[in-house]
């Protein structure tokens, strides 16, 4: 096959550094656009995005040839220098070191975007800590609690 064709659909989530309210709506409303085209820039294609003030989904087709560490890497020092250069009072903004990375079935795709979507409600309920512990179960994901949160 001359060709190389994929559809590597990724939910990856991620949160401040130290789960500290950084994300507020003002930031928000600029800073979702702005990773939108980090990934973009990267070769990437953001579907959804969305959050609160502590963490981020993203739901995004990612390149065959290109590693995920590599692609959160950028969006995670570009984005953080456009917060601190966009929002001087935001200068301790940071994110955790790692993220979680899960892949998506096509057939999956509505119910995700509408997770997205629905981060504000859902967040009223579940706080940030149960959330990923239960997605990471969901996949079949094993971790060691003392290494999933900074």
């Amino acid at each position: 096959m001359p060709g190389t064709y994929s559809q590597l659909l990724l939910h990856i989530v991620y949160s401040t550094k130290g789960r500290v309210p950084w994300i507020t709506a003002d930031i928000a409303e600029r800073l979702y656009p702005y990773i939108g085209g980090i990934v973009r820039a990267e070769k990437g294609m953001l579907f959804d995005i969305g959050g609160v003030e502590d963490h981020i989904h993203m739901y995004l087709r990612w390149r065959p040839d290109g590693p995920v560490s590599d692609l959160m890497r950028a969006v995670k020092a570009r984005s953080s220098k456009w917060v601190h250069d966009t929002f001087p009072a935001s200068r301790k903004f940071a994110w955790q070191e790692g993220y979680s990375a899960f892949s998506v079935s096509k057939s999956q795709e509505e119910a995700l975007r509408k997770y997205i979507a629905g981060q504000v409600e859902h967040h009223k309920k579940e706080d940030f800590k149960s959330e990923l512990r239960r997605i990471l179960r969901a996949h079949g994901i094993e971790f060691d609690e003392r290494y999933v949160f900074d």
